[in-house]
């Protein structure tokens, strides 16, 4: 081992606070930013800049907020995994999972603009179809207008999906509370026991349920309704490798930034990053799986409505960032987390993580962004004119709506790392996971 034995004299009684004179300064440039950056998107979104600026950024909204939105529901599946696997070595970065799973509450409030119909209406063609519908009556109107979204109807219905808007961030919010609470109180109980570890590990079995709905369903309703012929049975698995690889990724950068300012001494060591590090590399080699497999199914099957998903993609400028995710997704990340070192050395496994973030970043691009020339050009020519592989200017509207959200997600993290003890310092098994050898 690296690192002496740790015993109970090295744990502080009073757990482990983030200096937030260390921190004031960012979280209130991040705050400044994503308050700003929030006002002007709204404007944006509710056409008060005009009707082309609220049709492509619609998708520069959805881009940036369903990127965010996966690191913060990933903090809430390894917070879940942690408990209902009985982990020892994750004890010390527990708080760190919760932490992150606690800005999924939060990001409901960047995701509301996309329940009202004056952004809806870019994003969405087929609730364009259910409210033109005559008389009233959507399932007869759709029986005539089109099979395809009829056939769908029982999911595909504007009702339905505001109730599953409402179940997602309401069911998984409760989750992360609960369980986060429960972890905190046991900061200042000096006869904690075990109690809670019990309950948190038995109220930890159910809402895995609830995350896997949310991760697939919210990536049904937000990315693959913006072109509802095109389905793939395999989307929410893939969504989920992404989100499972880069939350771990934001834990990675979390624990460094913490130790680099002393925090998390003697209880997060070079072996809690080992794990973390072939935690990515599992992960990474997840992701490929998941994804050739999704493309080998599409490709090998041949079906119109699946292959449009690849077809667009692999049009004009699309198809070298297509290419570029195969390489700089999975095999420069793959080949460099073999390396056992690398992974015990927090600052290289930093830069790793950084990487997968912006492949994660391009990943998601690739999955909202070469939709919205066609969808615009289709939905309102009148605005847009003829369909566009891709709209000119419209990129820097993807960039402050990256920097908004990100700003606000950034204040929301450091805002819960302030609040608690960086670490569980009463749990039973701190210094279990404090004396890690892997």
């Amino acid at each position: 081992m690296s690192h002496h034995h740790v015993t109970s004299a090295d744990i502080a009684i009073n757990g482990d606070h983030l200096d937030a004179s260390k921190v004031s300064k960012v979280k209130t440039i991040a705050l400044a930013v994503a308050a700003i950056g929030t006002i002007i998107s709204v404007l944006a979104l509710f056409g008060v800049l005009g009707p082309k600026i609220q049709g492509t950024y619609a998708y520069s909204w959805m881009f940036a907020y369903y990127f965010f939105l996966t690191l913060s529901i990933g903090g809430v599946f390894w917070t879940l995994l942690h408990n209902v696997s009985n982990s020892g070595w994750g004890t010390s970065v527990r708080r760190t999972f919760e932490n992150l799973g606690s800005t999924f509450p939060w990001m409901f409030l960047f995701g509301l603009p996309f329940v009202f119909p004056q952004v809806q209406q870019y994003l969405f063609e087929w609730m364009n179809i259910h409210r033109g519908a005559h008389g009233g009556d959507v399932k007869e109107h759709l029986h005539h207008v089109d099979h395809l979204l009829y056939n769908k109807h029982w999911y595909m219905n504007i009702p339905f999906w505001y109730f599953r808007f409402a179940f997602f961030f309401v069911g998984l919010s409760s989750v992360i509370f609960f369980l986060r609470k429960l972890s905190t109180s046991q900061d200042t109980d000096p006869n904690p026991g075990t109690a809670r570890l019990l309950k948190a590990r038995y109220h930890s079995n159910y809402p895995l349920i609830i995350f896997a709905l949310t991760i697939t369903f919210t990536g049904f309703d937000f990315l693959m309704g913006q072109d509802y012929k095109w389905f793939s049975t395999m989307w929410g698995v893939y969504l989920f490798a992404g989100t499972a690889l880069n939350s771990m990724a934001v834990i990675v950068l979390v624990c460094t930034f913490l130790k680099s300012q002393g925090h998390l001494k003697h209880v997060v060591t070079p072996e809690h990053f080992h794990i973390m590090g072939k935690l990515m590399f599992a992960f990474t080699t997840f992701w490929a799986y998941i994804a050739f497999s999704q493309y080998f199914l599409i490709w090998y099957a041949n079906i119109a409505e699946e292959t449009s998903y690849f077809a667009i993609r692999n049009t004009g400028n699309w198809n070298i960032g297509m290419l570029f995710l195969v390489f700089g997704h999975f095999v420069v990340p793959f080949i460099v987390l073999l390396q056992a070192w690398l992974k015990k050395n927090p600052k290289m496994l930093s830069i790793v993580a950084v990487y997968t973030l912006c492949m994660h970043a391009l990943d998601h691009y690739l999955i909202t962004i070469p939709e919205r020339g066609i969808s615009l050009g289709h939905i309102k020519p009148e605005v847009f004119g003829a369909i566009q592989v891709s709209i000119p200017g419209a990129f820097w509207g993807d960039i402050f709506a990256f920097v908004t959200i990100g700003s606000g997600f950034i204040f929301f993290l450091l805002r819960a790392l302030g609040q608690h003890s960086l670490y569980p310092n009463r749990d039973p098994r701190i210094l279990e996971s404090a004396n890690l050898s892997n």
